[in-house]
């Protein structure tokens, strides 16, 4: 059997925590950069897919034109297309399929889009050049990615600090970029896109309503003891289990602060091919 080029390493996983995040995305809160560059009838690929609730909005966006939402876990895959049969979307089909080897001839979608994956690949710049292969010319890549140093929130709190710094190390480990939405641009460029077809920008979400804030701070209690994220800790010898039930603590304090506000920086950009 031959070794995968790219072992690539999903820091996040699939844990109810994690999928609770994806399911709440939409192509308003998670694409909006993108929407100005749809139209009905274009045919879309979405790397990266997960639950599918981006791609299907996404696909309600350009029906009647096919979409395909593309995953590594078949767990998701499967989830996603329970979520299309829900919501009757009869223009979208899922599979699952590596950013690295895309199962599609080139130049066949308008539009190839991929949110928050660039930053869990050890080779953006080759899942690029992929993602630009399967791209019809004149259409384009919309890429875009969070970007974990540029995360700010308040009131202070020493623990969520620990909580960054134990991500990156993480990250780090997997051979991933955490800080992947500052160089997007730079990546795009690597990987032969024409600079004068290159737009890049940056979104943010922000959670500081209470309802918002007690969102985020369980999801993340949640990751920090539960998910793949607190599996590699321990693994990589970065943290053990009272230290990220410290941490896990310090998201729900935070998340307790009636003045407590989060950010979440993104970098983004469309690319012509």
């Amino acid at each position: 059997m031959n070794t995968p080029v790219h072992a690539d390493v999903y820091t996040h996983g699939h844990h109810e925590s994690v999928l609770r995040s994806h399911r709440w995305r939409t192509a308003a809160n998670s694409a909006a950069y993108l929407l100005p560059s749809l139209a009905p009838g274009q045919s879309l690929l979405d790397v990266g897919c997960g639950p599918g609730s981006v791609t299907i909005d996404l696909a309600s966006r350009v029906a009647p034109g096919a979409v395909v939402g593309v995953d590594t876990s078949s767990k998701v895959i499967e989830i996603a297309r329970t979520a299309a049969a829900d919501a009757g979307a009869a223009n979208v089909s899922f599979d699952v399929a590596d950013a690295y080897e895309l199962p599609f001839d080139d130049d066949t979608f308008d539009v190839v889009h991929a949110h928050q994956v660039l930053q869990h690949l050890s080779d953006p710049v080759a899942a690029l050049r992929e993602m630009r292969r399967v791209t019809r010319p004149g259409g384009v890549v919309a890429v875009r990615d969070a970007d974990y140093a540029g995360m700010t929130w308040f009131p202070p709190s020493p623990g969520l600090d620990e909580w960054q710094a134990l991500y990156q190390e993480v990250t780090e480990a997997n051979r991933a970029e955490a800080d992947a939405g500052r160089r997007l641009l730079s990546w795009v460029r690597a990987a032969g896109f024409a600079p004068a077809g290159i737009a890049p920008s940056a979104g943010v979400w922000c959670y500081a309503t209470p309802e918002d804030r007690t969102w985020w701070a369980e999801l993340w209690a949640d990751r920090c003891v539960k998910s793949n994220f607190a599996a590699q800790a321990i693994d990589h010898h970065l943290a053990d289990e009272v230290g990220l039930e410290l941490l896990a603590d310090a998201w729900r304090e935070w998340g307790a602060e009636p003045d407590g506000w989060f950010t979440v920086l993104h970098g983004e950009v469309v690319a012509r091919a």
